[in-house]
């Protein structure tokens, strides 16, 4: 394994000094120590991976130094553009060095949404001319790998990519006290008073749509805590930001059912301009739920910009119909009557408190299966 503070000194002799990007269970160690000894503006924690590139090009442009962007690999899909319209050679030509965190490595078990990701990337990057290595995981071998890449970076003017597998480096804790929802609400029971609420109304015709992440999975478990079955539940493994969209597409092609999208402050943020086109459109059947607690819980806790933004008045000011900020418990359960029974589309923000528990499991159907039940539901519903 590499020391995160030897690994985090060794860039610094390289002369990289700024970092920014997405944050990645894979990378959740070395991107707390980032955290912790990086000065403020130094390390940006960003709302989506194409967002890292642009901001890291700034940073060249203006600085003449190598940036480092850190992103999962899933999140390689959301840089594609930048990488290949601003800082490949043939354009700009930015120098930078992106650490890309390989989930679904062939060798290593992992979720269904990272098997294709995994398997495919290191031929997207050899597609996008991108030169790369895998990070070795001992010093002996470690120098060499990286500087003959810093020196392409800037011999070339090209981006170019360290891929880090599972357990690459040693554990750290985050020790910088980061903001932080403190109001005795998690998650899980937000979601259990919200979904038990909406099953006593006895709604016609209701579906969810659940973020990727813990979100997900506490859905998943709480149907069968109560031994419901899973059908009219979409579970959005994948596609971190888009579980909106999914649910909006379905409230405009069915209007009869009641669209609930479960959603999640990190993903939310990496596409917000999906706000306005909820708000364009109006669909008065859409429900969008929010439970924001200022973190990306499901990666390593690292903030979110949420501490500082307003989700429901930025909604509101989309076009939204309703919005609402819910701050504690006792609010939640005395103002659902008032929000959940209007016209949409509506939009209600729920602080919660990081963190899940530690025995929280995964879904045990197949996406494919989840898919095919759902949209059984969606038929005979729709008849």
């Amino acid at each position: 394994m590499i020391d995160c503070a030897q690994f985090y000194q060794y860039l610094l002799t390289k002369n990289i000094q700024f970092f920014c990007g997405v944050p990645d269970s894979l990378l959740k160690d070395f991107c707390a120590y980032i955290t912790d000894h990086t000065p403020e503006h130094q390390h940006i924690i960003n709302a989506n991976e194409g967002n890292s590139i642009a901001i890291a090009t700034g940073y060249y442009l203006a600085t003449q130094n190598l940036p480092l962007v850190y992103m999962q690999n899933s999140g390689l899909g959301n840089a594609i553009n930048p990488l290949t319209s601003l800082t490949d050679k043939e354009v700009y030509g930015i120098p930078m060095l992106l650490m890309i965190g390989w989930r679904g490595h062939p060798d290593t078990p992992d979720e269904p949404q990272h098997i294709k990701m995994g398997r495919i990337n290191p031929a997207l990057l050899k597609t996008l001319e991108i030169p790369y290595a895998v990070l070795p995981d001992t010093w002996n071998e470690l120098d060499a790998v990286v500087s003959s890449l810093l020196q392409n970076a800037y011999t070339d003017s090209t981006p170019v990519a360290l891929l880090i597998k599972t357990d690459t480096f040693s554990s750290y804790k985050l020790q910088k006290k980061i903001p932080q929802v403190n109001n005795g609400l998690n998650r899980e029971t937000a979601l259990s008073i919200l979904v038990d609420y909406i099953d006593r109304q006895k709604m016609d015709n209701v579906v969810y749509i659940a973020t990727t992440g813990k979100l997900s999975r506490e859905l998943y478990e709480y149907r069968d805590a109560k031994n419901q079955s899973h059908e009219q539940d979409f579970l959005t493994v994948g596609s971190m930001g888009h579980a909106s969209q999914i649910a909006l597409g379905i409230a405009i092609a069915q209007p009869d059912k009641t669209v609930i999208c479960l959603d999640g402050d990190g993903a939310l943020l990496m596409h917000a301009g999906s706000l306005s086109t909820i708000g364009m459109l109006k669909p008065k059947n859409l429900i969008h739920i929010v439970f924001n607690n200022w973190s990306h819980d499901s990666v390593g806790g690292q903030p979110t910009a949420a501490s500082q933004s307003n989700i429901a008045l930025i909604a509101h000011a989309t076009g939204y119909r309703k919005t609402l900020q819910i701050t504690d418990k006792a609010l939640l359960v005395n103002n659902l009557d008032r929000i959940i029974n209007e016209k949409g589309p509506l939009l209600l923000e729920i602080l919660v408190e990081s963190g899940s528990r530690s025995n929280l499991g995964r879904p045990k159907t197949q996406p494919n299966e989840n898919k095919t039940s759902f949209m059984k539901t969606l038929a005979s519903k729709n008849k």
